[in-house]
């Protein structure tokens, strides 16, 4: 790997830096940072290629790993930090009511607020305080090409912005809306690192009080969409599409809310990522007739 040698502190400002290759990690080690160099730009060093990585799975949120289900073992723990040298390494244990508040606890190192890169866009976040569900890459970059400009997007569900952000960049108008007031700081926050503040329109509470008007794609990322999709087909049309999340298919539930507010529905399945034993996290597309 090509890599320069720049102090670790620096990193969050290399971000957009043009001679960084972001198809690679950065190696971090001893605050000095390897960070890899896009060919036709000079380079400090050409450093071996590690070994692939086939321990325990994590996902590196800035310079943060995080892994969910059961506890690691001190060997998968130290397998993780030997293979990508994070600042901390948080075991989230789940996500408590409504808020989706992390149950995190600091396993190696230190976290905190961090910048998070993906698919061109800066995520600034806590890990240990909001939900970032990084899982779901594929399922944003989908929906970011489903987007046209122009279009009036609800997002019931914003969380820190990871769908409402790509929507505005695809050149909608976007109602976010987040219950949770750290998320909700965090949601205005990267709006304006992503220069969308001015398609964004951010609101704290419960989304199905701060609907408004008629919109032509509605973001339901939360597992438990079905049960609020009446508040949904309250302020959608015909043409109007639907992105209902949930765990295992909802479609029977979906067709049947859809009916009784006087609609039919034509609705496409697609399962997102495993969720569990027998358990799949799916969404729906529903497009309102």
């Amino acid at each position: 790997m090509r890599a320069r040698k720049v102090p670790a502190a620096t990193l969050a400002d290399l971000v957009d830096a043009e001679w960084v290759d972001r198809t690679r990690r950065p190696y971090v080690r001893d605050g000095t940072a390897w960070v890899p160099v896009r060919e036709g730009h000079p380079a400090d060093a050409d450093l071996p290629d590690r070994e692939t990585y086939q321990g325990r799975g994590y996902h590196l949120i800035g310079d943060i790993a995080v892994l969910h289900g059961t506890a690691p073992s001190d060997e998968e723990l130290a397998e993780i930090v030997r293979n990508c040298r994070p600042r901390g390494v948080v075991w989230v244990k789940g996500y408590l009511g409504e808020m989706r508040i992390p149950d995190a606890e600091v396993l190696y190192g230190t976290a905190g607020e961090i910048r998070h890169r993906e698919q061109g866009y800066t995520f600034i976040l806590d890990p240990t305080r909001v939900m970032f569900a990084q899982g779901n890459r594929t399922e944003k970059a989908r929906i970011a090409a489903l987007v046209r400009p122009g279009e009036r997007v609800a997002d019931m569900f914003a969380g820190i912005g990871y769908f409402s952000i790509p929507a505005a960049a695809a050149g909608a108008t976007v109602h976010a809306m987040e219950i949770n007031p750290i998320a909700f700081e965090y949601l205005k926050r990267n709006s304006m690192a992503n220069h969308v503040a001015d398609r964004v329109t951010a609101e704290v509470g419960d989304s199905r009080d701060l609907l408004s008007g008629v919109y032509d794609r509605v973001l339901m990322g939360h597992f438990d969409a079905p049960s609020m999709l009446g508040a949904a087909l309250a302020h959608v049309r015909t043409g109007s599409v639907l992105h209902v999340h949930s765990i295992g298919d909802a479609s029977a539930a979906i067709r049947e809310q859809a009916a009784d507010a006087g609609f039919a529905a034509e609705i496409t399945s697609r399962q997102v990522k495993k969720y569990g034993p027998h358990a799949w996290h799916m969404v729906q597309d529903v497009t309102i007739s």
